[in-house]
């Protein structure tokens, strides 16, 4: 019965028609599941971090009034990820349990610390526009939940590397000071953004099964070489070097050949010896633990409604 179930399942995906939360799905692509939109949703709050330690120190009342915006817009890009993981029958609790015990993994990417202005930008820029080439695939992820909350997401992704970009062209447009504070921050971060498309596809255990049930829609070292491919000119205009002496253009392949990405780094942040992996988690669960008066006035509030609508009826 479970084989005939299977069948009907991978028919299901291979005509491109969305898994719903009802559905019968086999218990590993639920797991698969619950695993990738947890990661990204722990991202998204992980990821408010970095910003946010610069929403004091921004140069202007507009800098600071439109990074006050990204980091809300990221909040709720966890909660939207969070709501999609639930409907496979996992609860929040559960979920932030696994983030804060250090069960959960978020994107590598966060755990680098921001130390100039120009870090605003060059996290837009690079970091979210990784995402969003991560991202706009999972627009078409066989699962319902997950595909309709990315269309949201990818909207104000877009608009984060937008401004971020501008962020770096009036930096890039200003003195000398300000261009060697540009330069210093891509040549910190392009690396690590990278890293972001996760493990080559020979050394990532999830990426072909993933891909096979259309969670996916293409593997890590493709995005990557989009990714690649895109910034080059991007760099040009800004006027800045990417700090990579391999990357040339290959005409045989119609890309960008690069460098070899320092993977040993890389497990090594995933492991969770990066350079603020812990202060990343104390944080999250300081706020975790700060806010539990305010979770339990909501509990408590909704069982008092709840009773009053008992007596009513």
């Amino acid at each position: 019965m479970d084989n005939l179930k299977e069948k009907a399942f991978q028919d299901k995906i291979d005509q491109d028609t969305r898994i719903e939360p009802k559905d019968w799905m086999p218990e590993n692509y639920r797991k698969a599941l619950i695993r990738q939109i947890s990661q990204h949703a722990h991202s998204e709050i992980v990821g408010m971090l970095p910003e946010g330690n610069w929403v004091t120190r921004a140069p202007n009342l507009r800098r600071k009034v439109a990074l006050l915006a990204k980091v809300q817009d990221e909040a709720g890009h966890g909660l939207y990820l969070y709501a999609a993981a639930e409907t496979l029958g996992v609860s929040r609790d559960d979920l932030i349990d696994q983030l804060h015990t250090g069960k959960a993994k978020y994107s590598s990417i966060f755990n680098y610390p921001t130390i100039s202005w120009a870090d605003m930008g060059t996290i837009g820029w690079l970091v979210d526009g990784a995402a969003i080439m991560n991202q706009v695939p999972l627009c078409r992820c066989s699962y319902g939940p997950y595909a309709r909350a990315m269309v949201r997401v990818c909207k104000e992704e877009s608009f984060h590397q937008r401004q971020g970009y501008e962020i770096l062209l009036t930096l890039s447009r200003g003195t000398e000071a300000q261009k060697q504070m540009l330069q210093d921050s891509v040549n910190r971060w392009w690396w690590p953004s990278l890293m972001m498309f996760g493990p080559s596809d020979s050394d990532s255990p999830h990426s072909a099964q993933s891909m096979a049930w259309k969670i996916k829609r293409f593997s890590n070292d493709e995005l990557r070489q989009r990714f690649v491919d895109a910034c080059v000119d991007q760099a040009r205009i800004l006027g800045v070097t990417l700090p990579d002496p391999d990357l040339k253009w290959n005409e045989e392949r119609g890309h960008y050949d690069f460098g070899e990405i320092d993977w040993d780094e890389f497990w090594q942040v995933v492991k969770g010896h990066g350079p603020c992996n812990k202060d990343r988690i104390e944080t999250r669960v300081k706020a975790y633990e700060d806010g539990a008066w305010v979770r339990e006035a909501a509990t408590a509030y909704a069982e008092k409604q709840a009773k009053r609508k008992e007596k009513v009826a």
